[in-house]
């Protein structure tokens, strides 16, 4: 009997709910984007540091990357959140997005580090042989390459920032989990809506993974 209830609430719950679980997809998708379009720059510049093989750039970056791995991303978010509040007003949505993008910056400079290093050193070479510095060296011949090679990677580091945007929930922000969380409370059904948000959250994982795909086979035909 709980098992059929389950089921058919289920169905109901996801069919009626559409509407303003679409909207929080919506808002979750916005978080997504954004913190990881200022996380690829976090990124870059701190992998460009990391290889710069200057001994204060190179320990700034390892700093930044430990404080990262080494503290939950929730307390991050908080501390966005909390400490830019008492400087100026920031809405929730920026908090999180710039917890987010701090916290995936790090991950995003392991993959471009590891990328750019995997590139041979003959490409450098031949690059200034022909005459370009070493920056337009990086970025007309290094770069292009180590992108190629850092996509797979990080699409799975896009994935994980776009689950792990669920945590704005804890800071107001109505996104896929904060909604579902609320008409839990609501109906006194924490399961059903939790199955509902899964839903969602699968989609928008399987869409991700499908443009990320899109985008490998793009590179891999201009290659």
């Amino acid at each position: 009997m709980n098992v059929l209830y389950l089921s058919t609430g289920f169905w109901e719950a996801l069919i009626d709910s559409r509407g303003i679980f679409l909207e929080a997809s919506k808002m979750t998708l916005a978080l997504t984007a954004v913190s990881i379009f200022i996380a690829i720059f976090i990124g870059l510049f701190f992998a460009l540091l990391k290889i710069s093989h200057i001994k204060i750039l190179e320990w700034i970056a390892n700093v930044y990357i430990y404080i990262v791995r080494g503290t939950p991303l929730i307390v991050q978010i908080f501390v966005f959140y909390y400490g830019l509040t008492n400087i100026w007003m920031i809405s929730g949505f920026w908090s999180v997005s710039l917890g987010l993008a701090f916290h995936n910056g790090a991950y995003i400079a392991e993959i471009f580090r590891g990328s750019i290093q995997s590139i041979g050193k003959g490409q450098t070479e031949a690059g200034r042989s022909l005459g370009m510095s070493r920056s337009l060296t990086m970025r007309r011949i290094v770069l292009p390459q180590a992108l190629r090679r850092a996509l797979p990677p990080l699409g799975n580091q896009f994935i994980i920032g776009l689950k792990d945007s669920s945590l704005a929930a804890f800071i107001g922000v109505s996104e896929i989990f904060a909604v579902a969380t609320t008409k839990g409370a609501n109906t006194f059904d924490y399961m059903t809506w939790l199955l509902v948000s899964a839903i969602y959250y699968l989609i928008l994982v399987f869409l991700l993974t499908v443009v990320v795909s899109l985008i490998e086979k793009k590179l891999s035909v201009s290659d």
